[in-house]
């Protein structure tokens, strides 16, 4: 499963015409099978790359209990909350996705769907938690 894209780029209208196609063809398919886990992930990076964020939020709470044990389900859904400016929510879930094994700590640096976050005072408590996880490893 990739990571959720980052918000949404400048797109010309095919562009947003052809993602709106490919978004109402996998909604079809999630209607007729909601636990369909790799329809799900595609239709929540889709929404988050056209700017539905509250609708991508959505996808990523209904995979975060299919998969309660992935940890790139569960910082996809925090980067849902940091984008829905559910800091708290972001920070909490985030800190989830680091006990359940996400360690691309490079990408989390810089992942523009966590930008507020990282600037929130909540963002330290994670920071000294990745430090914590790099020093145990060495």
């Amino acid at each position: 499963m990739p990571v959720k894209s980052s918000a949404p780029k400048k797109m010309t209208p095919a562009e947003q015409r052809d993602l709106d196609v490919r978004i109402g063809f996998i909604e079809g398919l999630v209607r007729r099978d909601p636990g369909y886990v790799d329809a799900l992930q595609l239709l929540g990076d889709h929404y988050t790359q056209r700017g539905r964020f509250v609708e991508g939020l959505q996808v990523d709470e209904r995979l975060a209990h299919l998969e309660p044990g992935s940890p790139l389900v569960f910082y996809n859904l925090a980067c849902s909350y940091a984008l829905t400016d559910q800091f708290d929510r972001a920070a909490e879930t985030l800190e989830k996705a680091l006990s359940l094994g996400y360690h691309d700590f490079n990408w989390l640096a810089k992942d523009p769907d966590l930008r507020k976050l990282r600037k929130h005072p909540l963002y330290q408590r994670i920071e000294d938690r990745i430090r914590q996880m790099k020093n145990a490893v060495r």
